[in-house]
């Protein structure tokens, strides 16, 4: 697994979309610090770019690298190698790939305008831990769509309405179901329907470090109540681990029984 991990590192790093990933983030967060000079400020306004572009790219770029590496794939379940280890070193040199663009881009400015002075170092890397995670999950939840259809326009499609409905479409289903029954304790529930969706999960993590979860009303108290405190804590990165594992088991099982 390490040698199909290294091949696809080092064969991910060579391409150009993978440049223009890494050079996005590097001139916009550049950009963004030349013209505030606050680095707390920035940090808020790359927020959401972070939160969409990252499953984004993940989910297109995955599934994309997935379908045009087949003939590669079949040429290793060939050779004397576990399907497991072919199809988790394609996934984590992929994943990595991806989050070395996201690391360096954001990184690299954030340490020239100094960052380790600004006392911002912990929202900045739990900003990075954030996108760094939903890279992960996306990758493999974008694999898992690759393995499991054979007909690209249809894995294309799949993967995109995965990434709009964790974007967009859960947000207004949640909104519709806490109007729908707003007339009832929905607390205890809404923190549970915000696990069941990395993006949200994470976009509270970095509210609630940011400390400005008062943006949120009512619900940002709520929030702050469970996972401002250590256990609250120790749950979310629990469930952003699982939804890392989750595709990574799935992977496996499929890759096992796929028929070539």
């Amino acid at each position: 697994m390490k040698k199909i991990l290294k091949y696809t590192l080092f064969d991910l790093l060579r391409s150009r979309w993978n440049y223009i990933y890494f050079g996005f983030y590097l001139i916009f967060t550049t950009s963004l610090l030349m013209l505030s000079g606050d680095v707390s400020t920035v940090i808020i306004s790359l927020m959401n770019v972070i939160l969409i572009l990252c499953p984004l790219i993940a989910t297109i770029f995955g599934v994309m690298y997935a379908y045009n590496s087949r003939e590669f794939t079949v040429l290793l379940l060939a050779q004397p190698i576990r399907r497991s280890a072919i199809f988790w070193g394609q996934y984590f040199g992929l994943a990595l790939s991806l989050s070395l663009c996201l690391l360096l881009g954001i990184g690299l400015p954030f340490l020239y305008y100094g960052l380790s002075s600004s006392g911002a170092a912990w929202e900045f890397l739990t900003l990075l831990g954030n996108g760094l995670l939903l890279t992960f999950i996306f990758s493999g939840l974008a694999f898992l769509i690759a393995l499991r259809n054979d007909n690209k326009i249809r894995g294309f499609g799949l993967a995109i309405l995965t990434w709009l409905f964790f974007a967009v479409v859960y947000d207004g289903i949640v909104l519709l179901l806490l109007l729908f029954f707003r007339d009832y304790p929905l607390e205890n529930a809404a923190l549970g329907l915000s696990i069941l969706n990395p993006i949200d999960l994470s976009r509270i993590l970095i509210l609630l470090k940011l400390d400005i979860s008062a943006l949120m009303g009512y619900t940002g108290a709520v929030f702050q109540k469970f996972f401002g405190t250590l256990w609250g804590t120790i749950v979310t990165l629990l469930s952003l681990g699982l939804w890392v594992l989750i595709p990574v088991l799935s992977i496996r099982m499929i890759a096992k029984r796929k028929d070539f």
